[in-house]
């Protein structure tokens, strides 16, 4: 176990805005122009800082500072700290007093196609929290993050220290503008020359479909690769090929015929989509009322 350090052992708020300060000028002088303090209280802080460290963060140069190895990686943790406080202030500026702030971390392109259309009405019903979210890439809930109140992701429903709350099964479609419609499916598996949209987050997304179907792909994946699901939904109905992407994300663009699907056939994805949170804020009232609200609209 980590020992605790000792309180007088912490740098103060002072010491570390100095810090950041001269780093990103690389001069005492220039900090102390924006901070508006001497230079040699600029100097002081920094000093005192380096003392608590144990470990000098810059190189006093005759001209100029440089930052040491140590002072380039503690730079990036100062300024997540201060970054970090700055938004906790302007939240109780915002929000008031009685605000509390729900910290939601979720993939974007859910986030935007199903989670914002679910959240509307929430700020009003509930002013006193305030939501947070954050867009997020890949197994966010891999590792612990102390950061996360609530997230939403695909998987198997089964992560560390945190509870699951299963919304839907999700299965894969295969969507292409109207003007674009491909060749019967079993055709297409024969020709290496498909233009089939690749997506970062499911890699193997293409060989899983096609093996669901019973069919073997002959050639290589020569479509555009994208970040996001958003973005293949969005070449897909551009006619730059055919997208593979979660039916509950292309709802909208089916519905009203900017998007068709390719083939009728389906791939019903191991795992479904989740509302996951740390098992010990179960029940925090902020994260009961966002639960509740979810729940709700399903």
């Amino acid at each position: 176990m980590m020992k605790k350090l000792a309180a007088k052992k912490f740098p103060s708020i002072a010491s570390l805005q100095c810090f950041e300060t001269s780093a990103r000028h690389l001069s005492f002088t220039k900090a102390a122009q924006e901070l508006h303090m001497t230079q040699s209280a600029v100097s002081k802080q920094v000093a005192q800082l380096e003392h608590s460290l144990n470990n000098a963060l810059f190189n006093r140069l005759q001209h100029r500072l440089q930052l040491t190895p140590t002072g380039k990686l503690f730079l990036r943790q100062a300024q997540e700290i201060l970054s970090s406080l700055e938004q906790s202030v302007l939240n109780i500026l915002a929000h008031g007093s009685e605000a509390e702030t729900l910290r939601i971390f979720t993939h974007p392109t859910f986030g935007a196609r199903w989670l914002i259309p679910a959240l509307k009405g929430f700020g009003k019903a509930h002013p006193h929290i305030h939501l947070d979210v954050h867009d997020a890439l890949g197994d966010f809930c891999a590792e612990f993050n102390p950061n996360m109140d609530i997230g939403f992701l695909h998987g198997d429903g089964v992560w560390p220290g945190l509870t699951s709350i299963k919304l839907f099964d999700g299965h894969f479609v295969a969507v292409c503008a109207p003007h674009a419609a491909p060749a019967p499916l079993d055709d297409v598996a024969k020709q290496p020359n498909s233009i089939l949209i690749q997506s970062r987050v499911r890699p193997r997304a293409w060989q899983a479909y096609f093996q669901a179907q019973n069919q073997e792909w002959a050639g290589t994946f020569n479509g555009p690769r994208f970040d996001s699901f958003y973005a293949v939904i969005h070449a897909a109905e551009c006619g730059c090929g055919i997208g593979l992407v979660p039916h509950i994300l292309v709802q909208e663009e089916l519905a009203d015929g900017r998007l068709q699907l390719a083939w009728p056939q389906h791939e019903q994805q191991h795992g479904a989509y989740y509302l996951v949170h740390p098992t010990n804020m179960e029940t925090t009232p902020k994260v009961r009322t966002l639960i509740e609200w979810i729940q709700a609209r399903l």
